[in-house]
């Protein structure tokens, strides 16, 4: 009786410490499965992230130990989560997953991806020796919790609305492939003219044009009347002047013609008035120059006949 009672107390005895070590590692015991509404939990503490697909093979492969490691967290104070891409594609898109698995380590704010070894030592080696210090941390611009990163992440949740979408036109209503592909590039289209038109009134609402610039298609035209008139007239005002410019032209030369008329006159005045000197009388006063001057004589009196006209 006394053997049975020990056996029960012993037994009692193993079951509590066994409960008590159990309920030690339940916090880190357990992987933790963030998503879209709670994932600003990892902001706070230390962590490691897994993003993972039901559909990869790789990621299934290190479930087992993703769970191990979870086990043994506890002592290093690290919390283990996961975060499945195809029902949060958002955080996919803040994280910028680009393979799969992805794993990240976070330490109060700050990310940095692990890059190591996907086995249960490598992993607790890393978070209980620190070795996330020697590992830079993403810049401000490409942390999860910036601005655009969430404008980035709405993207890639729409594209995976989109794409279930397709999905179910091909699937629910027997649409084929190019129809839902010709009907999404339509809502492009539009999509596209809408966005434009309202980007077009914003700007001239926070930037109004001026009062001069604002004119009717009447005023326009009006204005456009008056330009041509305006160029006529001066068209017209440039041929007058030319034409002025041609009579003065016209008036010069016909001064020009009297004035050699006018000088032929008074060469025959003076012919008539004065008698021709004859060569022996020039001789006589020139003296020793009678020869070279009547040879000038000669040569201006023995002019070349005139081509007529």
């Amino acid at each position: 009786m006394q053997c049975n009672s020990q056996l029960v107390a012993a037994s009692c005895v193993i079951a509590l410490l066994m409960s008590t070590a159990q309920a030690g590692l339940q916090p880190g015991g357990k992987i933790i499965e963030l998503d879209e509404d709670n994932w600003h939990l990892m902001l706070k503490g230390e962590w490691m992230i897994e993003f993972f697909a039901p559909w990869c093979p790789a990621c299934k492969n290190l479930g087992p130990t993703w769970e191990r490691f979870a086990r043994v967290a506890k002592d290093v104070k690290v919390e283990v989560a996961k975060i499945d891409v195809t029902t949060s594609p958002s955080l996919s898109g803040r994280f910028f997953v680009t393979a799969l698995p992805t794993i990240y380590h976070v330490k109060d704010g700050e990310f940095r991806p692990y890059r190591g070894a996907r086995d249960g030592d490598a992993l607790l080696y890393f978070v209980k020796k620190q070795q996330w210090q020697k590992i830079e941390p993403l810049s401000a611009w490409k942390k999860p919790d910036t601005i655009h990163m969430s404008v980035l992440s709405y993207f890639f949740k729409l594209s995976h609305t989109l794409k279930d979408f397709n999905g179910r036109l091909q699937e629910e209503y027997g649409l084929p492939t190019w129809g839902s592909y010709a009907l999404f590039a339509i809502a492009t289209i539009f999509v596209g003219a809408a966005l434009g038109l309202l980007l077009v009134c914003l700007v001239d609402f926070v930037y109004p044009p001026k009062k001069s610039q604002r004119q009717s298609f009447s005023e326009s035209q009006d204005n456009l009347a008056e330009g041509v008139e305006d160029l006529a007239t001066e068209e017209i005002e440039d041929d007058g002047e030319a034409d002025d410019d041609d009579d003065e032209e016209q008036q010069r030369d016909s001064v020009d013609e009297e004035e050699p008329e006018d000088e032929k006159e008074d060469d025959e005045a003076d012919d008539d008035g004065e008698p021709e000197k004859t060569d022996k009388e020039v001789a006589k006063q020139g003296g020793d120059a009678v020869p070279e001057k009547l040879e000038k004589t000669d040569q201006v009196r023995k002019r070349k006949p005139r081509k007529a006209d």
